[in-house]
């Protein structure tokens, strides 16, 4: 069903296409009844290819590369869209990360597209989405990655199936790993969550998103916050924080505390008070204890995130170490079979690695 002008317009305007200043200048004239492409074109001074390819794939929001065929939308964020496509050249599927044309327009967002394409196309580890480069047709900037086909943990969690203990350590396991990785190589991540985790159809687990990476020691602005709010570590949160793997330590506690626990351990209204309760409140969870979760598990959590950097794991050789440890314990016990009743009371999930 085609859409209405008035549709179209608004459609422009969301995809960043046209700000409202533009808008404000042609509306009287589009009032009065003059044709919306003719006015893009004549008042804005719009090529006519693009003013026919934008109402052609719906201001974009339809995918059209050339030399590309698209099979399907896997995802969006804020500022970018991830298609299943095939390349005609070759027949490879592969997923392409097209940048939206309103963050294409801001040259630091831009700049950490292309900057991410390019780190993805340099780390060679089984923990991390393989990246194949970035190109750009016209105005559109879009980057190549191998498609994983699964969901996102936070997906997992979203559906309401929060995991067991062996599992989610399991998980943290191969993440921290991958982290370690890109530690290796002078590199911290700054956004480690469940939306940042795919796990695959046949059982592993990937990180796919860098665009918040950064040499280690690289700070940020004094007064802003990289990441997301709510696996934010205390110095991360305070702002002007330099990059640190203790913070992706943080994070990646964070990430493990939701996934047994099935929620985020601070919450709140807005992204202001979750940094507050970041930096000030203490970790409390009655379902940690409520749950038959072993001591090791709490004392993980409390200590990935702890409030002093230095009294959390040094170095992710340090944590792997421990998690291994744990995990092969756990196994030499049985210690899954003690609680299996319980797990399966409260529905919980195993992965395997």
């Amino acid at each position: 069903m085609a859409l209405s002008e008035s549709d179209y317009l608004a459609l422009l305007v969301h995809r960043g296409w046209l700000n409202h200043e533009q808008v404000a200048s042609i509306l009287p004239e589009l009032k009065a009844g003059e044709a919306l492409d003719e006015l893009l074109a004549g008042v804005l001074g719009w090529e006519a290819v693009k003013v026919a390819r934008l109402r052609r794939t719906e201001a974009g929001r339809i995918f059209e590369v050339p030399g590309f065929e698209m099979l399907g939308e896997l995802g969006s964020g804020g500022t970018a869209e991830v298609f299943r496509c095939r390349e005609k050249k070759t027949g490879e599927v592969m997923a392409l990360k097209v940048l939206q044309q309103g963050p294409a327009g801001h040259a630091l967002t831009k700049a950490a597209f292309v900057r991410e394409a390019k780190l993805l196309a340099r780390l060679e580890h089984p923990g991390i989405v393989k990246g194949f480069g970035v190109a750009r047709a016209g105005e559109v900037y879009f980057s190549k990655m191998e498609v994983i086909p699964g969901r996102t943990l936070l997906e997992v969690l979203d559906d309401g199936e929060p995991l067991d203990e062996g599992a989610a350590l399991t998980i943290i396991l191969t993440v921290a790993e991958a982290l370690a990785y890109m530690a290796g190589l002078g590199l911290v991540h700054r956004d480690v969550k469940p939306g940042n985790i795919m796990w695959t159809e046949e059982g592993e687990v990937k990180l796919i998103d860098l665009g918040f990476a950064a040499g280690a020691g690289e700070a940020s602005a004094a007064d802003s916050a990289v990441g997301t709010a709510e696996y934010l570590s205390p110095e991360q949160a305070r702002g002007g924080a330099a990059a640190d793997l203790r913070s992706d330590i943080y994070s990646l506690g964070v990430t493990l505390f939701q996934l047994v626990i099935g929620r985020l351990p601070f919450e709140g209204s807005d992204n202001e008070e979750v940094l507050r309760k970041q930096v000030m409140d203490s970790l409390s969870s009655p379902e940690l204890k409520g749950r038959g979760l072993s001591p090791h598990l709490h004392y993980f959590i409390e200590k990935m995130m702890a409030k002093d950097a230095e009294v959390r794991h040094q170095s992710w050789k340090q944590l792997i170490e421990d998690i291994r440890q744990q995990l092969a314990g756990r196994e030499s016990l049985d210690y899954e079979g003690q609680v299996r009743d319980e797990r399966g009371k409260r529905g919980g999930r195993g992965f395997r690695r």
